[in-house]
């Protein structure tokens, strides 16, 4: 299984930039597909979480100013930024709980990282 992110950039405090994590391979259901994101000298944090059946979770940080989406049916996470600040400047990853079949055990799989900077 692969993940490829995408949609990072440079973007002005209150702008808006809007990321993709696209899944492919062997996939029989993705259980969880979510956002990390680590700053400079920091651990990686969890910015968006979005489980089967429709449940999200937020950090604290960004409620109310990301989204985090899924389009199933092309295995396809977004996370849309609003209101960007520059602490949320950080590398960006992806991660998903994939079941390749529907005998597995679920696996945990990381995307390359997308840097976002947000200027002030």
């Amino acid at each position: 299984v692969q993940l490829q992110a995408s949609g990072g950039g440079l973007v002005q405090a209150g702008g808006s930039l809007r990321l993709s994590c696209a899944a492919s391979g062997t996939i029989f259901r993705i259980d969880v597909m979510g956002w990390y994101r680590q700053a400079p000298g920091k651990q990686r944090e969890l910015v968006a979480v979005s489980i089967n059946g429709g449940t999200t979770n937020y950090a604290d940080s960004v409620k109310g100013r990301f989204t985090i989406s899924r389009d199933n049916a092309k295995n396809t996470a977004y996370l849309q930024m609003n209101s960007l600040r520059p602490e949320d400047t950080a590398v960006y990853y992806c991660n998903a709980v994939v079941r390749t079949t529907g005998r597995s055990t679920p696996a945990n799989y990381w995307g390359q990282g997308t840097l976002v900077t947000v200027s002030s």
